[in-house]
């Protein structure tokens, strides 16, 4: 929760997003292509599922006042000596036959591999370099001008390997069709890809995207995710196939995205509910009105 506070819907949907499509491109490219190991991709997971549970960010079940979550943390009691895995306290704690020692616990049932136990040992060798959380690093593009994007750099490290070329770039048409259709659920208007198509400034994709992002129906279309999981319906169902008035949570949902309404405050708002002091729905009746029948 700690790393989304600061963050809107919409900026952590796009956070969000761009992550699944920088993990399916990276997930083409594996170690042996990479010159270094990365914090986030090799080290993050091995630490969460030995390590942070006793030397985390948690102060509550936090052991012997080591934190291995942040390097200041980590570079304390040469726990890691960065460049020097042989005088890491980390390496000697988690290879010893001495199970007074051993990390992790043997009571805690938890088991670093050969293969982890290398990796840790190469992370440290090449300097135990730590990243942000993924949310916070900026994606790096390479020097080639015809990858635009970072994921294209990524994808690109695969499409060499397996010595194929990439698909022709796609007309003004094919992208103004999938972009409304993965946000919006709707396909675009002959006016709206007649406007694109006339639109020869260079950002004229990114402000599509915002013009989109901006529509109520990327807001409803977002919306839907939440309302599956919450099993949202406008009646009872089976046998008693009534009418039930649940319109309200609907559009306060909508409502949220539209706003840009911040995912922490989204989250306690929708546990809380009426537990909240002076609890309402965050928006006017008219309004609510205006969305009933979305």
């Amino acid at each position: 929760m700690a790393y989304y506070s600061q963050m809107n819907l919409t900026g952590y949907l796009k956070f969000y997003n761009l992550r699944l499509l920088v993990l399916s491109g990276s997930a083409l490219c594996n170690s042996a292509l990479a010159d270094k190991l990365e914090f986030n991709r090799d080290i993050r997971p091995i630490l969460s599922e030995n390590c942070f549970h006793c030397h985390g960010p948690d102060e509550e079940t936090r052991e012997a006042k080591l934190r291995l979550d942040t390097r200041e943390g980590a570079l304390k009691k040469d726990a890691i000596v960065p460049g020097k895995p042989e005088d890491s306290e980390v390496m000697y704690r988690i290879t010893t036959d001495d199970e007074d020692d051993l990390m992790p616990p043997p009571e805690h049932h938890l088991e670093l591999t050969k293969k982890d136990i290398a990796t840790l040992e190469q992370w440290i060798r090449e300097g135990a370099e730590y990243q942000q959380h993924w949310s916070f690093e900026k994606p790096t593009a390479s020097g080639n001008e015809q990858l635009r994007h970072a994921i294209d750099t990524e994808i690109q490290k695969r499409l060499t390997k397996e010595k194929l070329k990439p698909s022709p770039a796609a007309t003004r048409e094919t992208l103004i069709r999938r972009l409304s259709l993965d946000l919006r659920g709707l396909p675009p208007t002959l006016k709206e890809i007649d406007a694109f198509i006339a639109d020869k400034s260079p950002n004229a994709y990114e402000k599509l995207v915002d013009q989109m992002l901006a529509s109520p129906q990327t807001a409803e279309r977002l919306a839907l995710d939440w309302l599956d999981v919450a099993r949202f319906s406008d009646t009872n169902g089976y046998s008693i196939d009534d009418h039930r008035d649940m319109w309200a949570w609907r559009d306060w949902v909508i409502h949220a995205f539209m706003n840009n309404k911040r995912y922490d405050t989204f989250l306690t708002e929708q546990l809380a509910g009426d537990l909240i002091p002076n609890a309402c729905l965050l928006y006017t009746s008219d309004a609510a009105d205006e969305h009933r029948d979305v």
